[in-house]
């Protein structure tokens, strides 16, 4: 009970966090305050109503659009809104599943809560990240600078309640060695490729932007998440760039079309979450199909 109260508790505020997202994601790029003005249609300037800002049940009560001027309302709106709120929820079910005994034994349930709010955190951080990267081509390097810094402290955290966990086990100098080597050898991985493809076509493939990216992961993930990040982007960028290729108009001005760039954070993003959510699993599957 208690804990499906949890996750219906995380996943309504993970709705408001996700509204509150929304309006970051539209003023950031304008470089305008998340704080004022109060919320209002990007169209008409009217101010919203409370009503019209409850997530995802005022954007199906107005169909979508603004009650002065019909302005469309992006379905960007409710998407992250249930994204976020749906994330959040997850990591409070899966959190408090088969370990739940140690949400209330003797000194855990302090560690436990601070672990699951920077997880939390974290996945706002990165769909944020992904949403700004496919709309904007932009990784704000104060995104991913806090993710790295929470990282850090995810990891302080995760040593002083629960250093029988991966790294944590060989002490805290080694713990410190592993996070800052995941954090480089992740960012390094990204700047070899971009300096790589700057050597055969003296042009610029990837942003520094996507290696702090990784720098984030790696923070957070380790070394072998922030691998497994990497390898899903890489597949789904590649996905979607077949995909969208075999579109008629982009065959045709096929020149134009390989020039373009693709949101490779937001694919980076998107492993990310996946890394968060079924990391150690997908990684134990593979070490036992390969053997390891």
């Amino acid at each position: 009970m208690i804990r499906i109260f949890g996750t219906v508790l995380a996943g309504l505020l993970g709705l408001a966090f996700g509204s509150f997202l929304n309006v970051c994601l539209s003023r950031w790029p304008e470089v305008e305050s998340v704080v004022h003005p109060r919320s209002h249609c990007r169209n008409c300037g009217r101010t919203l109503g409370w009503w019209e800002n409850v997530p995802v049940v005022s954007w199906v009560a107005l169909q979508g659009r603004c009650r002065t001027c019909k302005t469309c309302i992006s379905w960007r709106y409710p998407l992250i809104e249930l994204t976020v709120g749906v994330l959040w929820a997850y990591v409070v079910w899966q959190a408090a599943g088969n370990s739940f005994e140690r949400f209330i034994s003797s000194g855990g349930p302090y560690g436990a809560a601070a672990m699951i709010l920077l997880k939390m955190t974290f996945l706002w951080l990165l769909v944020a990240l992904a949403v700004l990267d496919a709309e904007h081509l932009w990784l704000p390097n104060n995104l991913t600078a806090a993710g790295i810094l929470i990282g850090m402290i995810n990891l302080v955290v995760g040593f002083i309640w629960a250093r029988t966990f991966f790294i944590l086990s060989h002490g805290a100098l080694f713990a410190a060695l592993s996070w800052i080597a995941a954090v480089l050898v992740s960012a390094g991985l990204v700047l070899a490729i971009r300096w790589a493809y700057w050597l055969i076509r003296r042009r610029e493939g990837i942003g520094l932007g996507d290696a702090k990216l990784m720098a984030m992961l790696g923070a957070w993930l380790g070394l072998p998440g922030a691998l497994l990040s990497f390898g899903i982007g890489v597949v789904l960028g590649a996905i979607f760039a077949v995909a969208a290729l075999a579109v008629p108009a982009a065959r045709r001005d096929s020149e134009r079309w390989l020039a373009a760039k693709l949101p490779l954070g937001t694919f980076l993003c998107i492993g990310g979450i996946a890394s968060v959510l079924w990391g150690q699993t997908i990684i134990a599957a593979y070490s036992r199909w390969a053997g390891f």
